[in-house]
């Protein structure tokens, strides 16, 4: 990548040891007055400071192209993952370089300050990588990448602007959505997630296949034995073309920060991650979105580009902070989802009489459907609620922590006594959670 144009006054910047030099001057000047056998240095060192100034300014300004930069070509950033982003430098001048490079970053991350310092020899190219946590989503526009370089006098700087403008969208989160695919496969026990326990056999038929030591006799197929003479038993898969539905609850309850990201992103990020499971699972993954008086339905589906649908319609998704009407939720979910499925809401209870005022329209959901509601445990009041109080203050300040903690637990126990699954998950847990409640699910049956 080629640097601008040289703007030889605009480029120029002088270190600051080229300020001590001159104020060194100054003073044995000063010092000179009194004692006149210092002016023969004085002078001395102001023409060697001049010749130094001018070899310095040859060495850095005597060619066109010193040094070039480039980010690497990267589509798309992870949200709330640690996102890699490499540098690389290309040093054209016959001496090592000494350089300052800025990094003009999204404004995003509220960063003004990012500087990296480097020494590159001469006539090599030197890559540097470092890493970027998005914490919203959206659009991320990098600028230009500013480079000073020094020569080994290190009096002056010149300023190199490389680089083009980027944009990159901040997508939910992909990066682990390989390893959530091999964890729902393979059933090993990923970092993160419980081993899940398979129960009995699901309805849909594979195949007719030979005896292996270790297989279940349970499964042995007595006709297809008789007519080979040899041990046969059936095959079994899970069921498919199951509909499965994320229902995100964009109100202003989801607005709620935790660790740099909203509950919203963090239902998001689940959501996209079930949804490539799913898909992998060969049931249709489906969305829906609900806002005030606004649902937006993306229909279940399995076709190749569903993910991609479901990728861009998550990526669009943000809260207007109003309450979320659920009525108009389950009016939209009757009209338009007619095969049972599997809705998976996420949402958040706080309390029990907001549980209460919308518990009618879940009820009504979970008649036609299995509906499972998901919702956010509150660390910090959980963990209020287990420190140790000493003062009044700090009784007072626990005590309300545990009535909230509590009712957490109290909302979870409400639903399911009305038939309605609950899952209660501390944010940073939700996608293992979730997965882990969508293979468990598969594996009783009910899906």
């Amino acid at each position: 990548m080629k640097a601008a144009p040289i703007r030889f006054f605009k480029d120029i910047f002088i270190s600051p040891r080229w300020y001590i030099i001159v104020l060194g001057n100054a003073v044995l000047f000063l010092a000179a007055y009194f004692f006149p056998v210092l002016v023969t240095p004085a002078y001395a060192l102001m023409v060697l400071w001049i010749l130094f100034t001018l070899c310095d300014l040859i060495l850095l300004f005597g060619r066109s192209r010193g040094i070039s930069a480039q980010r690497s070509n990267v589509q798309a950033f992870s949200l709330g993952d640690e996102n890699e982003m490499s540098i690389e430098l290309r040093n054209d001048f016959p001496f090592a370089g000494s350089l300052q490079v800025i990094d003009e970053l999204p404004v995003q991350f509220q960063n003004r300050d990012f500087r990296m310092q480097f020494n590159v020899p001469a006539g090599t190219i030197f890559r540097h990588t470092y890493q970027l946590r998005p914490q919203s989503r959206g659009l991320y526009s990098f600028g230009h990448i500013l480079v000073y370089a020094e020569s080994p006098l290190h009096l002056l700087r010149r300023r190199f602007v490389c680089g083009e403008q980027t944009d990159i969208k901040v997508y939910p989160s992909f990066l682990k959505l390989r390893q959530y695919q091999l964890m729902a496969l393979s059933d090993s026990n990923a970092a993160g997630a419980k081993k899940m326990r398979r129960l009995g056999h699901s309805l849909e038929f594979e195949q007719i296949k030979e005896y292996v030591a270790g297989d279940d006799i349970r499964s042995m197929n007595w006709k297809a034995t008789a007519r080979r003479g040899t041990a046969m038993l059936n095959t079994y898969t899970d069921t498919r073309q199951q509909q499965i539905y994320c229902i995100i609850d964009k109100g202003r309850t989801m607005k709620m920060p935790f660790d740099g990201l909203s509950l919203l992103d963090y239902a998001i990020n689940a959501s996209l991650a079930l949804s490539y499971v799913t898909l992998h699972k060969q049931d249709n993954a489906g969305l829906i979105t609900f806002s005030g008086d606004q649902v937006e339905v993306v229909p279940a589906d399995r076709r190749n580009k569903q993910f991609v649908v479901l990728r861009e319609a998550l990526y669009r998704q943000e809260t207007d902070f109003r309450e979320s009407d659920f009525e108009q939720l389950q009016q939209q979910v009757a009209r338009k989802i007619n095969q049972r499925s599997l809705l998976l809401l996420f949402t958040n209870f706080e309390t029990m009489a907001s549980l209460e005022r919308q518990l009618p329209y879940l009820r009504q959901m979970a008649r036609r459907h299995l509906l499972c509601v998901i919702f956010f445990e509150n660390t910090a009041v959980h963990q209020l609620s287990r420190q140790d109080a000493r003062t009044l203050k700090q009784i007072y300040t626990q005590t309300i922590a545990a009535r909230f903690d509590y009712e957490k637990r109290q909302i979870v126990r409400e639903l399911r006594k009305h038939g309605i699954l609950a899952v209660l998950s501390k944010p940073k847990d939700l996608t293992v959670n979730v997965i882990n409640k969508y293979l468990e699910l598969k594996s009783r049956q009910m899906v």
